[in-house]
């Protein structure tokens, strides 16, 4: 099942479960600041931070089920659905960008490099980049699986879910690379739980834009 159509599936089932960092971020970005959530699914992290006075938001995702679950739940969030590689936003126009568990829906590193050089263009200088994903964990199961599609795409960590949907974890050292071109202000590991109930190993990343 291609990625976009499982998404769209599970729009109304998936509650997604991995916390915001709200109060960290909200140290580095002024309320007047314009904020976009890249991979927003149905806006949960919008709709957090509009509460705390945030207004000036904009969230993008691919799958039109999950923004029209959005819309729904939220109908004062400007909720956008998005299916190209690059962000229909100008040069230097989001104060922050936040990237919410989307590294794990893109299995390819190509595809992840192409998606930080478009946040990078959206943001001005010196914006904030957060960012709120998995890393590899070492237990049988997930060892396991990262060993079975390995030989499938080419990349260790890469793994199937049982009901289609294909998810990477990450290793330290590639989040570094990825997101060398930003500052590091907080780079902190955590454990979450992910949206099937299972425990990984994650982080959170806030940088500025260089």
């Amino acid at each position: 099942m291609e990625q976009q159509e499982y998404w769209n599936h599970v729009s109304g089932q998936k509650a997604f479960t991995t916390p915001f960092q709200a109060e960290e971020f909200a140290k580095h970005v002024a309320k007047q600041g314009m904020i976009l959530d890249v991979g927003c699914g149905y806006g949960r992290t919008l709709a957090q931070l509009y509460q705390m006075g945030y207004h000036t938001v904009v969230g993008m995702d691919f799958a039109q089920g999950m923004i029209a679950r959005g819309k729904a739940q939220y109908p004062y969030l400007d909720l956008r659905v998005s299916t190209a590689a690059e962000i229909a936003l100008p040069d230097a126009s989001a104060d922050a960008v936040i990237l919410f568990a989307v590294l794990t829906c893109i299995r390819e590193d190509a595809a992840q490099k192409k998606l930080i050089q478009e946040i990078k263009r959206v943001l001005k200088p010196q914006g904030i980049l957060y960012v709120n994903d998995f890393l590899l964990n070492t237990d049988p199961r997930n060892v396991s699986r990262y060993q079975e599609f390995e030989k499938k795409y080419g990349t260790y960590g890469v793994f199937e879910l049982p009901e289609g949907a294909v998810c990477r974890h990450h290793s330290t050292d590639w989040i570094e690379a990825l997101l060398a071109g930003f500052e590091a202000i907080q780079f902190e590991n955590l454990v979450f739980t992910t949206m099937n109930g299972h425990q990984s190993n994650g982080f959170y990343f806030i940088g500025r834009n260089t």
